[in-house]
């Protein structure tokens, strides 16, 4: 009983300066089902990896566009384009959010209501209302 006391005691004792508690946090090597991803568009064929990426249909891709808008506007609205069509094929959702488009999977939906994101690809005019017939904003103009 004095041993299970002494147990109790210092677990709720005050830890030393210094000391940590490390806490597990899942098993080692689990894979995990939908996997989040940064991608930076410094140029044009940087548009591959992206591509590969969505393809998977596992990944939902958050992609900076500021740099390739920075430097070659043509070329940043070719690179849209392309994975736009792919995101249409795969049955998935774009948007725009200032410098980043978040592209998702055909299973997961983006959220477009007051004061969020706009369809990527509309002109320079208002859309259409969304699902919950909010209007939607149009993205920058790149």
């Amino acid at each position: 009983m004095a041993g299970l006391m002494d147990w109790l005691g210092s677990m709720f004792s005050s830890k030393e300066e210094g000391e940590y508690l490390e806490v597990e946090t899942g098993q080692v090597g689990e894979k995990a089902k939908i996997l989040i991803r940064p991608f930076v568009l410094r140029e044009f064929d940087d548009v591959k990896n992206v591509l590969e990426t969505l393809r998977n249909g596992h990944t939902i891709a958050i992609v900076d566009v500021k740099h390739l808008r920075d430097r070659d506007v043509f070329e940043l609205k070719r690179a849209v384009g392309k994975i736009k069509k792919t995101c249409d094929a795969l049955e998935g959702d774009i948007a725009g959010f200032d410098n980043l488009i978040i592209v998702t999977p055909a299973f997961a939906k983006i959220h477009r209501g007051r004061g969020a994101a706009a369809p990527v690809g509309t002109s320079g005019g208002h859309a259409a209302p969304d699902e919950t017939g909010a209007p939607r904003r149009p993205i920058d103009k790149y």
